[in-house]
């Protein structure tokens, strides 16, 4: 009746086993760490730095646990922070000779001391968050009205282009404020225009106006059409800090956004604020330029002087190039770029897809420069650098692509890049916090604190008062912390003060299951069934009572999950996770240990539950009920 079998007995060792294995990182604690990453958009970090990296190490007598690479960042541990300031020191000596133009970007970090092995078995300790790993905090103001005045300069130029396919002649267009003013000769032609113009750009309100002898045509963007910009702008910001930020393997960054106008952005672990800054400023702008292959431009790169109206700048392999300062595309309107390969010659390549605006200005472009070469430029903090130079070989449209001479690798980099895009309206820094790593180790100290003495004034009840079944619950509920730490790893979460908070929770919540189903079997006790009958009857009778608790209180932790953010949401992931985890060892684990106690004993008299009492006193105990209290006594001396 009450006997697991063998391969219920082999899940619950597995669990066992996993859940020390994926836990057991979490105890070694962090180290002091210097994280090496790219410094410029079109470096990439290799296998060849690792070694560089130790070899500037070793110059400085600098001796670190290990240096590992993860594809994103180095990464160096070391014993004391000393001997981090040290190497950190050495190597930005090393690897920056020109400090005004870093290549790469060395900061302080912080890394698990777990062993080596565990890693290997993607056995990682959970983030922590920013209240107890420490590291900075920005919260950053999106300049809206800005995004606006963009948008205001794009429909100058698609304006222009809508009259002039309609053969629609003006006396000038220009920009005021956020308005745009096209002005004509006589009425006719601006009503010709007004229609025009209403019907291919709906989500612009045109008004007629008379300047003396002029009539102009007064557009501006529609209130709805100027909240669709500004929460554009927004979040295409948010998509460009994520992947500057996420290039340079900051572990676990949060970057959300608040309010209308506003971004909040943290970085786990970063203890160097100046380098967070750094981080939050690389974004950068993508141009289109045609190259000047002129006689003129030949004779700069031997190192003459460049042409009027032309720039050099330098190409990925380090060779000079001399492009016109005359901007064909900008970023803002290439909306993908995916690394592919040719149709034809199956060669790796960068597809690239532009709006309806930038198709106009490619296609008339490539028809007058076929035979010529475009560069593609990136700049980063005011300073540019060709990604890459094809030559036109036809008319392009919306998409197309860029082919030739490049590996998979260097398709899917120039991918990345071009997707990485710039700001669509500025931003500025209006508040700072840095949390340091003792005030997180404090954090940390104080919720581990709570959880231990929260766990052993709890188990110190059960076993007082359930005797052997209360210990058989401490051991559940310890089994239950221990999986729902190891899961949290696994996933990798990032841990912060709530969700500490949210386990201390859990504690309490998964204890009541054991509670329900010890008070079950006593009350099958009382009711006369034998001990066997009985402690089957309470797993099996009370399962359906735990089952509804923890699904409503689910229900009501997914809510939070769903619409709540920062705080309530990480509370809500530990939350809900803590209850499937006790779900599993309240029931099964538990019960597991009381058939593998009492399960092999056929002649089971009596049951260590602590006291069976009976609610109606004055009522008559039956022979058999007298007999089960007498069992209860003995057991209980015993």
């Amino acid at each position: 009746m009450n006997r697991y079998p063998l391969w219920k007995y082999v899940i619950l060792a597995v669990a066992l086993v996993i859940g020390l294995l994926y836990a057991g990182p979490n105890l070694y604690g962090e180290a002091p760490a210097v994280q090496v990453s790219s410094g410029k958009a079109t470096v990439k970090l290799d296998a060849a730095l690792v070694a560089r990296v130790e070899q500037t190490l070793a110059d400085a007598k600098v001796t670190p646990d290990f240096v590992q690479f993860d594809g994103a960042s180095i990464k160096a541990r070391f014993k004391d922070t000393d001997t981090q300031k040290r190497a950190k020191d050495a190597l930005s000596a090393a690897l920056n000779p020109d400090a005004t133009n870093p290549t790469y970007i060395v900061a302080l970090n912080l890394l698990s001391r777990s062993p080596a092995w565990m890693a290997k078995l993607h056995a990682l300790p959970m983030y922590l968050g920013l209240d107890l790993r420490g590291g900075v905090h920005f919260l950053m103001q999106v300049d809206m009205k800005a995004a606006l005045t963009k948008k205001a300069d794009a429909m100058t130029g698609d304006i222009r282009s809508q009259l002039r396919d309609k053969n629609i002649r003006h006396a000038g267009i220009s920009r005021e404020g956020n308005a745009v003013e096209v002005r004509f000769r006589d009425a006719a032609t601006m009503e010709q225009a007004r229609g025009v113009l209403s019907d291919q750009s709906a989500d612009v309100e045109w008004q007629a106006l008379s300047d003396g002898a002029d009539f102009k045509l007064k557009g501006q963007l529609k209130p709805q059409a100027a909240r669709l910009v500004q929460e554009q702008a927004l979040k295409q910001n948010i998509t460009t800090l994520h992947n500057r930020v996420n290039e340079l393997g900051v572990a676990e960054p949060v970057i959300q956004q608040q309010g209308l106008d506003r971004v909040v952005v943290q970085l786990p672990g970063v203890q160097d604020t100046a380098k967070a800054k750094d981080i939050i400023g690389r974004t950068a702008t993508l141009e289109m330029r045609m190259v000047n292959d002129s006689a003129e431009a030949q004779a700069a790169l031997s190192g003459g002087a460049v042409p009027f109206g032309s720039e050099r700048y330098l190409e990925r392999n380090g060779a000079p190039i001399i492009v016109y300062r005359q901007v064909v595309l900008t970023g803002d309107s290439l909306t993908d770029a995916q690394a592919g390969f040719d149709n034809q010659t199956q060669e790796p390549a960068v597809h690239l897809t532009v709006d309806a605006k930038g198709a106009r200005i490619v296609r008339d472009v490539t028809r007058e420069n076929v035979g010529k070469r475009m560069a593609i430029l990136l700049f980063e903090k005011g300073k540019g650098e060709v990604v890459t130079a094809p030559v036109i070989r036809s008319e392009l449209g919306a998409r197309f692509q860029i082919s030739g001479r490049m590996s998979t690798q260097e398709a899917n980099d120039t991918a990345l890049l071009l997707r990485a895009g710039s700001l669509a309206a500025p931003m500025e820094i209006i508040e700072e916090r840095t949390i340091g790593p003792s005030l997180g180790a404090e954090n940390i100290s104080k919720g581990f604190n709570s959880v231990v003495y929260g766990f052993l004034a709890i188990a110190a009840f059960m076993c007082l008062y359930y005797l052997l079944f209360g210990l058989f619950s401490t051991l559940a509920l310890g089994f239950n912390l221990l999986l729902l730490v190891s899961v949290l790893s696994m996933l990798q979460a990032t841990l912060t003060l709530p969700g500490m908070a949210a386990i201390a929770l859990t504690l309490g919540m998964a204890i009541d299951a054991n509670v329900l189903i010890n008070e079950r079997v006593r009350e099958e006790l009382r009711g006369g069934a034998s001990p066997q009958a009985a402690i089957h009857a309470g797993y099996e009778r009370a399962f359906a009572t735990i089952l509804d608790s923890n699904i409503t209180t689910l229900i009501a932790g997914l809510a939070l999950l769903a619409f709540g953010s920062g705080p309530v949401r990480g509370f809500a992931v530990v939350h809900c996770l803590g209850i499937l985890t006790s779900m599993f060892s309240a029931v099964m684990f538990s019960r597991g240990l009381v058939n593998l106690w009492y399960g092999r004993q056929k002649k089971l008299k009596s049951v260590s539950i602590g006291q069976v009492w009976r609610p109606d006193a004055a009522a008559p105990l039956t022979h058999e009920e007298t007999q089960q209290v007498e069992s209860a006594k003995v057991s209980q001396k015993r």
